[in-house]
C-alpha cells in the first residue's frame, strides 16, 4: 500500500462519516410546539403527571416520553431526569443503603458507574472486566464480595448485554440488588429480553454522543411501583404526589428533565428501532473485515446478545506483536480519516479522585468507622485486563460510522490494514 498519511501519503478516505445527531423537520416541529405553548416543563400541566399515566387533555412531553421508553423497554415505570449521571444517583439512593454499604462496579466504565455510589456515600469496590467483551466479568465478581455488599453495578458497555444470566445467579445467591447502568444500550437485547429490564433499575443516558439524544437527559425504568415513587420524589426535591407543593418528604434533588428535551427524546425514540438495526449489521459486517487481519481482533458477540447497540465499535490492538505503540496507531488511523480513539486511558480506579481520596468531606467515608479505608492503586493488580485495554489495547470508533454503508466499513478495514501493513514506517 502507498505512504501513511501521517508521513505525507494520501488518505484512504476523505469523505466525512455520518454526522451525529441525526434530525429533521419532525424534532423541529416538536420543540415549536412546546416552544409556543410556554409549558416548558413538565409540572406546567399539574402536580398529579402519574408515572405511567398521562393526565388527560393536553400531555406533558416528558410524561409521555417516560411511558412511550419505558414500554418499549419492557418495563412498568420510567422516571426522566436532566441527565444520566443524576438518574444513577436517584436510584441508588432510592435503595436506602447504609453509609459504607458496598457496590460492586466494572473497573472500565465511565466515572458516573462510581461517583454515583459515592454521592450517596457509599463505597465502589471495582472488579475487572471479560477480555472478550469488556463488560464485568463473572468470574471476578464473587470474589469481590463481602459482608457490606449491597448491590452489583453492571454495564452493557458499548451496546453489548453484560452476561445477564450469571450475574443474577450470583446476584441471587448472595441476595443482592443488580443495577444496570444502560447508558449505552438503548434498544439492547440479552436473550430477547431489552436491557435496562433485568435489575432493580436501570439508567439510561441521552448525553449528546449517546445512541439517543437531547443533549442531555437521563432515564430510570424499574417495575417496583414504591421504588419508582420514591425516585420521583427525588427528582423533584422530595415532594409527593397529591400532597402539597411546599412539602418536602425527603432530600431530594432538582434534576428535572425539561419539556423541551422530553420532546425531542419522543421523535428519537422513534428513529431508534431503525438506526440499531443498521448499527447491528454493519458493525457485523466491519467484525467479519477485521477479522481477517493480522494484529487486530473485534471484540466477541456472546450468542446470547440479540440485540448489539454498538454505542461503541471496539477492536483489540495487539501492541506486542505489531511493535508499534497503540497511540501511534491511533493517530496513524486518524490522519487516513478514520476517527478513531484509544477509549479510557487508565482504570477508573487511577483517576486522582480515587488516589487522592477526593470525596465528600475529603476520603469520607473510607477511613472511618463505617469503613475500612482502602487504597485504590492497589486495583491495577486485581484488573489486568483493564490495564491493558487502558494501556496497549482497545481502540475505539463512534456509533456514528455505523451508520454509514458498506463502502464505509471498506474503508475503515481498508485504513486499518494500511497501517498495519506500513508500521514500519512509525
Amino acid at each position: 500500500m502507498s505512504t501513511l498519511a501521517i508521513k505525507g501519503g494520501s488518505p484512504v478516505r476523505r469523505k466525512p462519516f455520518t454526522e451525529w445527531p441525526i434530525f429533521d423537520e419532525q424534532e423541529e416541529a416538536a420543540l415549536l410546539k412546546v416552544f409556543r405553548s410556554g409549558k416548558w416543563w413538565r409540572f406546567a400541566f399539574g402536580q398529579g403527571v402519574e408515572l405511567t399515566e398521562p393526565e388527560e387533555g393536553e400531555h406533558s412531553q416528558t410524561a409521555l416520553f417516560q411511558k412511550e421508553f419505558a414500554e418499549y423497554h419492557e418495563c412498568k415505570y420510567g422516571i426522566a431526569a436532566a441527565n444520566g449521571t443524576g438518574t444513577l444517583e436517584i436510584g441508588i439512593r432510592a435503595m436506602d443503603l447504609a453509609v459504607g454499604d458496598e457496590i460492586i462496579v466494572p473497573a472500565y466504565t465511565y466515572v458516573a458507574s462510581a461517583t454515583c455510589v459515592l454521592q450517596n456515600n457509599l463505597v465502589p469496590i471495582f472488579v475487572d472486566v471479560d477480555p472478550d467483551t469488556y463488560n464485568i466479568d463473572p468470574e471476578r465478581i464473587e470474589q469481590a464480595i463481602t459482608d457490606r455488599t449491597r448491590a452489583i453495578m453492571v454495564v452493557h458497555f458499548g451496546g453489548q448485554p453484560a452476561d445477564m444470566d450469571r450475574i443474577t445467579a450470583i446476584a441471587d445467591k448472595h441476595n443482592l440488588a443488580v443495577i444496570e447502568d444502560a447508558a449505552h444500550a438503548h434498544g439492547c437485547e440479552w436473550k430477547g429480553k431489552k436491557a435496562g429490564s433485568m435489575s432493580l433499575f436501570s439508567s439510561f443516558s441521552f448525553q449528546a454522543a449517546k445512541n439517543m439524544t437531547a443533549g442531555e437527559g437521563g432515564i430510570i425504568l424499574t417495575d417496583d411501583e414504591a421504588f419508582a415513587a420514591e425516585c420521583d420524589s427525588m427528582v423533584w426535591s422530595g415532594r409527593r404526589t397529591g400532597r402539597p407543593w411546599y412539602e418536602f418528604h425527603r432530600l431530594g434533588w432538582n434534576y428535572r428533565m425539561t419539556e423541551f428535551q422530553g420532546a425531542i427524546l419522543r421523535v428519537q425514540l422513534q428513529r431508534l428501532e431503525k438506526q440499531i438495526l443498521h448499527r447491528e449489521r454493519m458493525g457485523d459486517y466491519l467484525s467479519t473485515l477485521l477479522d481477517g487481519l493480522d494484529g487486530v481482533s473485534p471484540l466477541v458477540r456472546d450468542e446470547r446478545t440479540t440485540r448489539h447497540g454498538y454505542h461503541i465499535y471496539m477492536f483489540r490492538y495487539d501492541e506486542q506483536a505489531i511493535g508499534v505503540p497503540k497511540e501511534k496507531f491511533v493517530d496513524a488511523l486518524v490522519a487516513e480519516g478514520i476517527p478513531a480513539f484509544g477509549g479510557y486511558t487508565f482504570g477508573l480506579y487511577r483517576n486522582p479522585m480515587f488516589l487522592n481520596k477526593k470525596f465528600i468531606n475529603g476520603g469520607f467515608p473510607l477511613g472511618t468507622e463505617y469503613h475500612e479505608d482502602i487504597d485504590y492503586a492497589s486495583f491495577a493488580e486485581k484488573c489486568p485486563v483493564s490495564e491493558r485495554a487502558c494501556n496497549s489495547e482497545a481502540v475505539w470508533l463512534p456509533q456514528n460510522l455505523l451508520l454509514g454503508n458498506k463502502k464505509d466499513m471498506d474503508d475503515i478495514a481498508e485504513a486499518i490494514e494500511k497501517v498495519l501493513k506500513n508500521k514500519n514506517e512509525l
